[in-house]
């Protein structure tokens, strides 16, 4: 079966997102139950497909991307100004996803097929990173990676090596890394992960959760810091270039999934599943699009934001993003912009970033 990451490879408009109701389409404040939501959308590098995007807080954030030579960025002053801090010995690798604590630390994950999934490290801002792992089995193929809350617990997602998704984990917050036994881990001969949004693999509190798709599009289940797996049919379906893309938790236990196929881009029903026990998973809402990333909206419940951008098969490129304010039992499209990933942040701002290296942030 071909690498689901390797087919990969080949505005967040949330001043309407959250505006008023009606589609605002231009660049002003939107009003939502009296609150002002303003944006401001860049280009940082129009060669880059972001596919990782860390958000710190309403002024810091850190995107990764590749496309030809991957590079990673980082924003302190709101995304007015973004700095090229792009590790030096990576020329030509790809850049999938970004785990930021601070201004200052961050990890990142480059994808691929043996030694070209790495993993580095900065606690400097970017002006000097150690490069922390790299890939020796030429089997495993690294997707995503996620930090528990307290910062030094970490996991990192390949997939499948004999049968297995293999599992990367860190102690010491990044700085040494270790593949942890399989004896835990389902069987999975005909699955593999997503490296597209960087969100296919989450933690919350201490359980950690990924999502599959190829032969089957489940979901995987963790509480004892990756040893040991319980996997559950997640509702979405699957496909050679379909299954789960992205997962959110608003608590350890209630959460959504989101997905799609990349090889029907416009097509959203069934891309959504919640739990309420984060052991069993409903079919939720139908979209109207691709499904690469979901979050929930800071400070307001059961409030969702998702966006996706695909390809068509004529080079065509379908977007869109959509809003939930029920738990993803319905969703209203109200922007025809997507973007393959977003994360929203505890002072009440959330970031985008997709193709063509924009991104996008949206703050109260």
């Amino acid at each position: 079966m071909a690498r689901l990451g390797a087919l990969i490879l080949s505005t967040l408009l949330l001043g309407s997102v959250l505006g008023s109701p009606a589609y605002a389409g231009g660049g002003g404040p939107g009003h939502h139950h009296g609150h002002v939501i303003s944006w401001q959308e860049s280009v940082i590098d129009p060669g880059q497909n972001f596919r990782g995007l860390d958000a710190v807080d309403r002024r810091t954030a850190w995107v990764t991307g590749g496309s030809g030579s991957g590079k990673v960025f980082r924003t302190t002053d709101g995304g007015r100004s973004w700095a090229d801090v792009t590790p030096p010995d990576a020329t030509g690798l790809l850049f999938r996803d970004v785990e930021a604590r601070s201004a200052k630390v961050a990890v990142v994950l480059t994808i691929g097929e043996g030694d070209a999934s790495r993993i580095y490290r900065t606690a400097d801002g970017g002006k000097s990173w150690d490069s922390v792992f790299v890939n020796d089995d030429p089997a495993a193929f690294y997707d995503c990676l996620a930090f528990y809350p307290d910062g030094r617990r970490g996991l990192a997602l390949s997939d499948p090596v004999d049968g297995k998704f293999r599992i990367l984990s860190t102690k010491d917050a990044g700085r040494t890394w270790a593949v942890l036994p399989s004896d835990g881990m389902p069987e999975a001969p005909t699955e593999a992960g997503f490296a597209a949004s960087g969100d296919c693999l989450v933690t919350a509190g201490r359980t950690a959760y990924f999502g599959s798709g190829g032969g089957a599009a489940r979901i995987f289940r963790s509480d004892d810091y990756g040893l040991t797996w319980t996997a559950t049919d997640s509702t979405i379906p699957a496909g050679e270039a379909a299954g789960v893309f992205a997962l959110a938790f608003r608590t350890p236990h209630q959460g959504i999934a989101v997905g799609g196929d990349f090889s029907a881009p416009a097509d959203g029903a069934d891309a959504v599943a919640v739990t309420r026990d984060g052991t069993t998973w409903r079919n939720a809402g139908d979209l109207t699009h691709l499904a690469e990333d979901v979050a929930y909206l800071p400070s307001r419940g059961h409030s969702l934001v998702v966006t996706g951008e695909g390809v068509t098969e004529d080079g065509g490129t379908v977007m869109g993003t959509s809003v939930s304010t029920d738990g993803g039992r319905t969703w209203k499209r109200v922007s025809d912009t997507g973007f393959h990933t977003l994360d929203c942040t505890r002072d009440g701002s959330c970031w985008a970033a997709g193709g063509n290296g924009r991104v996008a942030r949206v703050s109260r």
